[in-house]
């Protein structure tokens, strides 16, 4: 799970199957602890979402927060890691 904000959305398009297919860029910001010293973290990650989450998503406005649940998975050509969406919860 990460809370994070919708920073890029893509246009809607549909997979050959025919599910909708979203493309989207997130942004994490937090303090976390590390070693037991305080840490900032930020990070941008790309997204996908697939289904009734991509249907969500693309109703969105960039900027709104939320918790997304998925898993991550390399990018087609193996040079990035994108979390797959599998849920969302808004704040």
């Amino acid at each position: 799970m990460l809370t994070a904000s919708v920073a890029e959305i893509s246009q809607q398009r549909y997979t050959p199957a025919g599910i909708p297919a979203l493309d989207l860029q997130l942004t994490h910001e937090s303090d976390q602890i590390e070693a037991g010293q305080s840490r900032k973290v930020k990070l941008q990650l790309r997204a996908l979402a697939l289904g009734t989450a991509a249907e969500t998503l693309a109703k969105t406005a960039v900027g709104k927060e939320a918790k997304f649940k998925g898993f991550m998975a390399s990018t087609k050509n193996g040079k990035g890691s994108v979390l797959h969406i599998t849920d969302i919860e808004f704040i």
